[in-house]
């Protein structure tokens, strides 16, 4: 049987569009490798949102080069932002890649699989050899994505809207993925049902200005597109990702507060809090217009826990600008913050701009990500004592006897892992004992089948003396 290897850069919409990707290639025959040496087929899904991301993914396929000198049958495929930002230039730069797929392109490399399925069925596996002796498997390394488990089909991503309209002036986004193009709801409602079916518990809607959603068929809006997710049977926890604070209109959050499902975590990206930058960036809104959305989702959600994205360093960021932001910042309005430098974009206005120093710009990064983990630290200490439901997640990345779920507010919690667990019980009620900028320590006191429903209290891990 042929396998298929991929690895993901970047955001929500290119983990959702590789779940496509694996699905195509599941449709037509193929089974998901846990390393590229092990595959028929390599996928890279690729970013370009910043620099270095551009140069991780060539230098990843840089590495996968050594696989086709094992193996030239081995075929390399590279998707995605870079994909489609560098489709002119990539095969001269990577002369080993074999074909290169645009973001608009995902069904047409489903059917180039299925056209090289029965090519790769008929190579068979090489001989089965003692993984131990793979110095290629070592020098490769690298994290498969698509690779089932006991918990990865509890969250689904499904795929309401590609693209954007909105050409801030930092983000090469509308280059690489075009302008709006929303789904249908009755597709988006088709895929939900699929998901819940296949044991779904809780699914994020994604998008990339997910909130200006518009049904093409009656122009319905995303508070009506939520809130018939939110009525199928079945389903657990619904949430999103990622809006834009102009879009958040007073029908829409009325409509997503009066959904039990929703969980309490809004993504609301800032950038920066000065007022001059957000002109300078095209963000269609000011600080207090904002501020006002922040507060309503606040005055209407109870206990939400409202993230977002941070940029500094960007041009024309003055000493002013900076200190506006970090003292937002610093008065508590976010669970988190994703906080980035800077990194300029080929195509994009800001590119041409005189750029902040790096120095500088890396003074203030440092400056704004303290601030922030002093706040999301201080978020996560308000759960020590508490008992919080969290959703399985797997196996904790850096202690296989601890097991890692995710509260609804989006808080990693981290735990021994008890005698009795499964997917068939997967909401976990966690005891949380201690508290990091990353999430939570605690211990499992319950665990429950549905989120509704009350928990049964579990076995405690057994602890040999011996």
């Amino acid at each position: 049987m042929p396998r298929l290897y991929i690895e993901t850069f970047g955001c929500q919409m290119n983990e959702a569009d590789s779940r496509y990707i694996v699905e195509r290639a599941a449709s037509a025959g193929y089974t998901v490798a846990d390393a590229a040496e092990d595959a028929n087929v390599v996928v890279l899904n690729t970013c370009t949102v910043r620099e270095n991301a551009e140069r991780r993914a060539y230098g990843r396929m840089n590495h996968f080069k050594a696989l086709k000198a094992c193996d030239p049958r081995v075929r390399l495929v590279v998707t995605g932002c870079l994909a489609e930002q560098d489709r002119d230039i990539m095969q001269r730069r990577a002369p080993h890649v074999d074909a290169v797929f645009g973001t608009r392109e995902l069904a047409l490399l489903g059917d180039r699989l299925a056209q090289w399925a029965q090519r790769d069925a008929a190579l068979g596996e090489a001989p089965a050899g003692d993984r131990r002796d793979n110095m290629l498997r070592f020098a490769l390394g690298g994290s498969a994505d698509g690779v089932t488990d006991a918990f990865s089909h509890l969250r689904a991503f499904v795929t309401v809207q590609r693209g954007c309209s909105y050409y801030c002036t930092f983000c090469i986004v509308p280059q690489v993925r075009g302008r709006f193009d929303h789904r249908p709801a009755e597709a988006i409602v088709s895929d939900v049902s699929e998901r819940i079916a296949q044991g779904a518990r809780e699914i994020m809607l994604v998008g990339q200005t997910v909130n200006a959603w518009r049904d093409p068929a009656d122009g319905s809006d995303f508070g009506d597109l939520f809130k018939r997710v939110a009525a199928l049977p079945g389903l657990e926890r619904l949430t999103f990702i990622s809006p834009h604070p102009k879009d958040f209109s007073d029908k829409i959050l009325d409509d997503l507060a009066a959904i039990a499902q929703l969980n309490p975590r809004i993504h609301l990206p800032l950038q920066s809090a000065s007022n001059a930058m957000l002109r300078r960036m095209n963000r269609k809104y000011t600080l207090e217009q904002f501020d006002r959305v922040a507060g309503e989702i606040r005055r209407r959600i109870a206990n939400a826990a409202i993230t977002t994205d941070l940029i500094v360093g960007f041009p024309g960021e003055s000493d002013a600008d900076f200190e506006a932001t970090l003292a937002y910042v610093r008065g508590g309005v976010f669970a988190n913050a994703f906080t980035f430098i800077y990194s300029i974009r080929r195509g994009t206005p800001a590119a041409q701009w005189e750029q902040v120093p790096p120095d500088v710009a890396h003074a203030r990064f440092t400056r704004l990500l303290d601030a922030q983990n002093d706040v999301t630290r201080r978020y996560h200490e308000a759960k020590v004592g508490r008992v919080v439901r969290a959703l399985i997640a797997g196996d904790s990345k850096k202690d296989a006897s601890r097991i890692a779920a995710k509260t609804t507010d989006n808080v990693t919690v981290v735990a021994p892992k008890p005698s009795d667990y499964g997917p068939e019980a997967p909401w976990l009620d966690v005891a949380v004992e201690a508290a990091h900028v990353w999430g939570c320590d605690g211990r499992v006191v319950g665990r429950a089948r549905r989120f509704t429903e009350s928990a049964e209290p579990v076995e405690l891990p057994v602890i040999s003396l011996v």
